[in-house]
């Protein structure tokens, strides 16, 4: 049986669920795990942006530092069962490289910068590049 790696509830998940397909779903499968990823380092860190950052909402709706998803009409529709299984999978702790420790991605015009918030780039993934801090300022995640 696998264990949670953050408390969540069925409308959490699939808010998790909406989030990872409307910020992701161009990126296939692996880029909405990726994404996954990120909100759940993001409640799991006790870290730089992320200190009262303690569930799936306060993750998704944060501001100023959430994501541009929330903004559009699509990341409001219902979450689709195969993105619940998705969202499932990060919430119990699988992670994927280059998002395994980051708290931030983004789509750069062009090449991935080297630092990005002063975090440095752990990789790209097709468009997203991701940022991850060090074990020192973020030991949590």
């Amino acid at each position: 049986m696998k264990i949670a790696v953050i408390k969540t509830n069925d409308a959490q998940t699939a808010l998790l669920a909406r989030l990872m397909r409307a910020e992701a779903e161009g990126e296939g499968e692996l880029g909405m795990l990726m994404v996954g990823n990120v909100g759940v380092n993001r409640v799991r860190a006790d870290c730089l942006d992320f200190t009262d950052i303690r569930t799936i909402e306060d993750m998704v709706y944060q501001s100023p530092g959430g994501f541009e998803a929330v903004t559009q009409s699509y990341f409001y529709q219902r979450a689709r069962e195969q993105d619940i299984r998705l969202a499932k999978r990060v919430i119990n702790g699988e992670r994927f490289h280059p998002a395994t420790r980051s708290l931030w991605f983004f789509r750069p015009e062009g090449d991935c910068p080297a630092q990005w918030y002063g975090q440095w780039n752990s990789g790209r993934y097709k468009s997203h590049c991701f940022f991850s801090p060090t074990e020192e300022d973020c030991p949590q995640i």
